[in-house]
């Protein structure tokens, strides 16, 4: 991070991973049973401490405060923690109060690799139709608690109500756009994409080897992105070791090459700022009390 520049990273964990796995066509990540009671969310306490012993190790602050992001010093690494999936909330409303206030969770990803009491995902055949009624009241206690929203991963017909709910910008952290996704695609259509700037958020472009040949062709997708949503809607979203394959950003020294690659997309070192950290700032803020 220090080497490049990269002062604020959103530190996800990940509590699915008992339950998923590679597919046979090593393509994407599948569910592969159904969870135990209880067992989803025991792995979550655990990915927890092992956030909280690794921002220690690391010497990182953790961002707590809206307010804090304008303040970050390059030479002080901090770090948000976030949750990719919800997985752990099992059905139980006050499991977002107790990341709230004994994790510091500020940033909750709805969905992620199986479908679960809050709504559908890109990868599976729907069951909800989307959002539930569940999962529209976790997205109002985060809007009332102060935590980003994050809708990667979910059905259109998820982000559509997610956005229709929400009172806070939403952010879909990692993808990239497609014209017309193919069966369980990641990627999202522009009208996906419009959804989610209509509510003021942002969406982060993917370092996908599958997505993208190199740096430069990431960039271009940022330029595709912000054509059809605007620069004030676009970001990075690196999905740091979340790939079956290697990606294109594999550290984050590589984060001044892709700033290099963003200009010579085309855009101004002022939009350059924005997408690498601007515009999330500018959500974390709305969202994030204090």
């Amino acid at each position: 991070m220090r080497a490049g520049g990269m002062n604020v990273v959103c530190f996800a964990v990940v509590m699915d991973t008992p339950v998923t796995r590679v597919s046979s066509d090593r393509k994407r990540f599948e569910a592969w049973r159904q969870p135990e009671p209880g067992e989803l969310y025991r792995m979550s306490q655990q990915a927890f401490e092992r956030a909280k012993a690794l921002v220690q190790h690391e010497g990182l602050d953790v961002i707590t405060q809206g307010s804090a992001l304008r303040s970050a010093d390059v030479a002080a690494p901090r770090a948000i923690i976030a949750s990719e999936g919800a997985d752990f909330i099992e059905g139980r409303l006050d499991r977002v109060d107790e990341a709230f206030h004994q994790h510091q969770l500020r940033q909750l990803q709805l969905t992620h690799y199986r479908v679960n009491e809050v709504g559908d995902i890109q990868t599976e055949t729907p069951v909800h139709g989307g959002l539930t009624d569940f999962g529209a009241d976790v997205i109002r206690r985060c809007n009332t608690l102060g935590i980003v929203i994050d809708v990667a991963h979910g059905t259109y017909d998820l982000v559509k109500r997610a956005a229709s709910v929400t009172t806070k910008p939403l952010v879909l952290s990692h993808t990239a756009l497609a014209t017309h996704p193919g069966t369980r695609s990641r990627l999202i259509t522009p009208d996906h994409a419009r959804v989610v700037a209509s509510s003021g958020g942002v969406i982060g472009i993917w370092p996908n080897a599958g997505t993208f040949r190199d740096l430069q062709d990431m960039a271009n997708g940022f330029k595709r992105l912000a054509d059809i949503v605007g620069v004030d809607h676009v970001g990075l979203g690196t999905d740091m070791l979340g790939f079956i394959s290697p990606p294109v950003f594999q550290s984050y020294e590589q984060l001044p090459t892709l700033g290099n690659a963003l200009l010579k997309a085309g855009f101004s070192q002022s939009e350059t700022e924005q997408m690498l950290g601007g515009n999330y700032r500018r959500v974390f803020e709305t969202s994030v009390s204090g």
